[in-house]
């Protein structure tokens, strides 16, 4: 700064104090960003059960590897009945669900499939099912379709 004096004669001033800083604080380290958690349910499992495929088709929008048509089982020779003898391990799922009877919602676009639920190692294929549409209504039935109740998504 400058004291006003002549400088040529010299001056003995002392120079103003520099106006004291508050040191800027250091910043904060971001935190590590959380991981994605991994889902639920292993994209790659089989299931059979009602709240694992329920689970399953709400989080990946589709049914298991586990799961063939009637078409694809009928190619292997299969004829109703116990999917075992002809593909080990494997469920009937993957067909179109007309919802003939009016009990579930309908909307422009909206289709329904339908799968098999709990028949592994069984005679027979009973009556156990989940249905499920292409905008997100999972429904479970275990009277063959007589009613059902809504697992996932809106009305």
């Amino acid at each position: 700064m400058d004291c006003g004096h002549d400088l040529s004669e010299g001056c003995e001033c002392e120079p103003e104090a520099e106006p004291e800083t508050e040191p800027e604080p250091e910043a904060e380290p971001e935190p590590d960003p959380e991981p994605e958690p991994a889902p639920a349910i292993d994209e790659d499992g089989h299931y059979t059960t009602r709240d694992d495929v329920a689970l399953y088709i709400h989080t990946y929008g589709r049914l298991p590897s586990n799961f063939m048509t009637k078409k694809e089982a009928e190619a292997l020779g299969w004829e109703g009945g116990s999917l075992e003898p002809y593909a080990p391990g494997m469920c009937i799922g993957g067909n179109r669900f007309g919802n003939y009877e009016g009990l579930l919602p309908e909307k422009d676009g909206r289709s329904y499939t339908e799968c098999d639920i709990d028949t592994l190692g069984k005679e027979k294929r009973g009556a156990k099912r989940i249905v499920f549409s292409n905008d997100g209504l999972i429904y479970y039935t275990d009277d063959h379709y007589e009613s059902f109740t809504l697992l996932y998504g809106e009305e």
